[in-house]
């Protein structure tokens, strides 16, 4: 198979041939539109029956390379959206929706209407049985009762979005939203915006790939993209934490994208205004409109809530902290029942957000009861695991632990996450050594000594590679640093009290071989304090996939 992160010149066709059947989580395609557009080596001006081949020849590619659980997007102007919506259903695909995204700087025409839309087919193999992340927060909507009337009956959640997705820079007030009911927002400045690359005149903002991608793939997963073009597909899809793999005719656009590429890292932000901007038509009541941070409703939080939700928790946290309510599922319950009996405004999200900001304020009642502590030691069989899940939900919810924490539906995907990576443990387990990591990781003693430690490992020649294999021997059995690599990008760096331990529940992981470990760095250190300093100078040195940014050299959260 291809290399995976990486950009192939040449033809589509070509390229997808050397791919294994059934290796790919997604397909998106933005092929040539055959209108007329000069793309360096395209040649956008093919005969009907040509292109219509030529179609049919990449896109059977991509049905044998996509998994029975896979996902194909096909971006397609007015001219062949017909045609290749019933060309991919004759070659396999079921057609699950047929978006509009529409753009006000589309193609002007001299005797017709300017094109401002894009028609977005998405298909699947299998009707059934495939990959759709609906409850993921960034890929909802707002309501208009969210939006205009601050609804206490609103669902905060928000809904899927309609199969028209606007694109509109000319209506957009500063901090405002369009006056289209029930439709999508992307806002973006035609000409300047950052997403405008300079080499390609047909380009998606990036926003609009990071709902397709979220929506159909998970970090870890493959996605191609068969026309490289300027880049976005392969750019949010390594900002989300996918494996990818693009494919490029022309040398120039290939350059471009290779450069685009070096320049972003997993985890940075998406291009573009993140919120999806939704309206309603004013109201003459004079209710004042919902404000709106990245794209969720911020609820005021006023003295009576305030008292509301301090009552609740005094009611439902049996002497624990909130931070300890917040990691047990029951307590977690009660505390949203009590919530829900007490008609707060708002759902499981916002009183959850709510709580941890009168905390912040220092407005909630000490705790009376001692956390229940497990050691550090105690965490080891799984506390890497909620690392890593802690990651995993950063990626693909924009969201720090504190906010995963608040979300019931990121929270259980968390759960997911830590469990398949580590079994057999608590969802209060997984949730509390994520906390106490993050603790551990920003105190103070760890914290100096990884700087201070950081000069010298920065001047200490790295171990040598190996296969990931030859950790198993008998002299690996002893407490160390692990850096873990794929043949593309380092993965995880992990501290352990047994190398060969961890290395062996790595190897007999599902979750772990998703993201295809083959190679290992070891260092024979021992002592928390060390073995800390070394994983924060390494995972930041070497920009780890998985590991999460608290636990990095400076103890940040990634956004």
């Amino acid at each position: 198979m291809l290399s995976t992160n990486q950009i192939h010149q040449g033809s589509c066709i070509d390229g997808m041939s050397q791919i294994e059947d059934g290796k790919v989580d997604l397909v998106f395609a933005d092929p040539p539109f055959n209108i007329g557009y000069t793309y360096d080596v395209y040649d956008d001006q093919r005969e009907a029956d040509e292109y219509l081949q030529f179609c049919e020849s990449w896109i059977g590619q991509a049905h044998r390379i996509l998994k029975p659980d896979g996902s194909f997007w096909l971006a397609i102007g007015d001219e062949y959206a017909a045609e290749l919506k019933l060309l991919s259903q004759r070659l396999g695909f079921h057609c699950r929706s047929w978006v509009i995204w529409y753009y006000t700087f589309g193609v002007n025409c001299v005797r017709g209407f300017s094109r401002s839309h894009t028609h977005l087919f998405h298909f699947v193999k299998d009707r059934e049985h495939f990959t759709f992340n609906g409850d993921n927060p960034l890929v909802r909507v707002a309501s208009a009762r969210q939006l205009v009337y601050a609804d206490k009956r609103a669902n905060s959640k928000g809904r899927l979005p309609d199969n028209t997705w606007i694109l509109r820079p000319q209506d957009s007030p500063p901090g405002g939203f369009s006056m289209s009911h029930d439709t999508w927002f992307y806002s973006r400045v035609a000409g300047t915006f950052k997403e405008r690359e300079g080499f390609h005149g047909c380009q998606m903002p990036e926003q609009i790939l990071g709902r397709i991608l979220r929506i159909s793939s998970n970090p870890g997963d493959v996605v191609v993209d068969p026309f490289g073009g300027s880049g976005t597909t392969l750019a949010v899809a390594k900002k989300l934490g996918r494996q990818w793999m693009g494919f490029e005719l022309s040398p120039e656009y290939a350059q471009h994208i290779a450069t685009r590429l070096a320049d972003c890292q997993p985890g940075d932000p998406l291009d573009g205004v993140e919120d999806p901007l939704t309206s309603a038509p004013k109201t003459s009541q004079g209710k004042k409109r919902t404000e709106f941070k990245n794209g969720r409703p911020v609820l005021p939080l006023d003295e009576d809530t305030k008292a509301a939700i301090i009552d609740a928790f005094q009611q439902t946290s049996q002497g624990y902290s909130s931070d300890y309510l917040l990691c047990d599922p029951e307590l977690s319950a009660a505390f949203l029942k009590a919530c829900r009996a007490a008609k707060i405004g708002g759902d499981a999200r916002v009183w959850n957000s709510f709580l941890l900001r009168l905390r912040k304020a220092g407005r909630l009642p000490a705790a009376t009861q001692k956390s229940k502590q497990a050691s550090w030691a105690q965490m080891e069989p799984y506390r890497e695991a909620a690392e890593v899940a802690v990651r995993l939900v950063e990626l693909d919810y924009s969201m720090t632990l504190d906010e995963m924490l608040c979300c019931p539906a990121a929270v259980a995907e968390f759960d997911r996450l830590a469990a398949s990576f580590s079994p057999g443990y608590s969802p209060f387990q997984y949730r509390w050594s994520a906390m106490g990591l993050r603790k551990r990781a920003r105190t103070k003693r760890f914290q100096s000594v990884a700087s201070d430690q950081a000069e010298k490992w920065k001047k200490t020649r790295l171990p040598a590679s190996k296969a990931i294999e030859g950790c198993m021997a008998k002299s690996f059995v002893c407490p160390g640093v692990l850096e873990i690599s794929n043949e593309n990008e380092l993965i995880f760096v992990s501290e352990t009290t047994n190398i060969r331990d961890r290395i062996a529940q790595i190897l007999d992981s599902d979750a772990w071989q998703r993201f295809s470990p083959s190679q290992v760095r070891v260092w024979k250190v021992d002592g928390e304090l060390d073995q800390f300093a070394l994983r924060a100078h390494r995972s930041e040195a070497g920009n780890s996939l998985l590991n999460c940014g608290f636990v990095r050299l400076g103890g940040r959260e990634d956004h």
